[in-house]
């Protein structure tokens, strides 16, 4: 299974008209997926955005793309998991700098280490495949996810 379909069959792609209006609340709304699921507490939340604040912006991998993640011996980590959110607009981590700015997010949590590591690989895979981010970063509902999906679906695994 792909990690767009994991995302899809598991129900953890959330797309959003409005745009948050800081990172930290980008983070909140980004992670609610998680949370509703009973994978994350808040404490998790707290302390991704706590690890943000102390370390800067290092959850954003490339520009448009953001990992939030924190220790998976942190807080509030119940289970192992991936949600997708994706915002209308850049959320800026870093003012006036757009390499550190995000549309496209991505919340990892696991129960363990090797877990969050493989979650982490997986996810490299899928944001390396020609095209993906940019497919992504068009959608603007759940079908438009889902064509996405069913399109990378047909290319053959390397």
């Amino acid at each position: 299974m792909t990690m767009l379909k994991y995302f899809h069959d598991n129900d953890l792609v959330r797309i959003y008209d409005e745009t948050p209006q800081d990172w930290r609340e980008a983070l909140r709304t980004a992670s609610s997926n998680l949370k509703d699921k009973g994978i994350i507490t808040e404490d998790y939340v707290n302390e991704i955005i706590k690890n943000v604040e102390t370390n800067g912006a290092y959850i954003v991998i490339v520009p448009g793309v953001v990992m939030p993640h924190a220790l998976a011996t942190g807080p509030g980590v119940l289970g192992t998991g991936i949600g997708f959110a994706k915002f209308s607009e850049p959320v800026s981590f870093e003012k006036g700098n757009p390499e550190k700015q995000g549309k496209l997010f991505f919340t990892l949590a696991a129960k363990d280490e090797a877990q969050h590591l493989e979650n982490i690989q997986n996810l490299m895979e899928l944001l390396m495949t020609d095209g993906m981010i940019e497919s992504l970063y068009e959608i603007t509902t759940l079908e438009d996810f889902v064509q996405v999906m069913n399109q990378f679906e047909s290319i053959p695994a390397k």
